[in-house]
């Protein structure tokens, strides 16, 4: 369920937790104001659209809590293994080509996109680089058709060369890949797994993993 609520009221956190879902502002903010918002909110997770629309997120459920630390451990291990790029966190923010600034549940840039960027001061801003590879799980509240959305427009468009989305409810991930035109769908959790490709070789996830207990 997404609320919508004014712009220049004043929130709290509290305004946040208590509602289900999503809380989408009503009146578009420009870059500059989604900066200084989320350095004046730094515990939430925020995300600004193209067009200045911003949304923040609610905490996420245990579950989904569960399942997005055991998908970070394993990418760590992954890292540990190859020392290859560099993976950032649920709350890290990417600002976008298109001019969207947004924050994948896994994000991953590999050592040839880090080394071709502009060295920059990692705490200044949100980070300019375009993920390789990212990974999004959807919790309960989030709208199935939003989130297929954001992989298409937001990562694919922009350049992401591999992209998973894992619904962990209907038990099905969707395989988005760059010069692909539709995602190939996985269905069912038991049995099946998600490769790293030719991205990030060598890693697979087994699905059962992501499975709701």
């Amino acid at each position: 369920m997404n609320a919508t609520i004014s712009a220049d009221k004043e929130m709290t956190l509290e305004d946040v937790v208590l509602r289900h879902g999503a809380i989408e502002l009503q009146n578009p903010l420009s870059r500059k104001e989604f900066i200084a918002l989320a350095e004046h909110y730094p515990d939430w997770q925020m995300e600004r659209e193209k067009n200045g629309i911003v949304t923040v997120m609610s905490p996420v459920k245990r579950g989904s809590g569960k399942r997005e630390f055991n998908l970070a451990g394993l990418f760590y291990l992954w890292l540990h293994r190859t020392g290859l790029g560099e993976f950032y966190s649920p709350s890290t923010g990417f600002d976008l080509p298109n001019g969207a600034t947004k924050s994948p549940d896994v994000a991953w840039i590999s050592p040839e996109r880090l080394a071709a960027a502009p060295e920059e001061d990692e705490d200044a801003a949100f980070v300019q680089i375009v993920p390789d590879f990212v990974v999004e799980i959807r919790s309960q509240t989030d709208r199935l058709k939003k989130f297929q959305a954001k992989m298409t427009d937001s990562w694919i468009a922009n350049g992401v060369r591999l992209a998973w989305l894992i619904d962990p409810f209907e038990e099905k991930a969707w395989i988005y890949r760059q010069g692909q035109a539709e995602p190939e769908v996985v269905e069912g959790f038991t049995g099946n797994k998600l490769g790293g490709e030719d991205v990030l070789k060598g890693f697979e996830l087994d699905l059962e993993t992501m499975q709701r207990k």
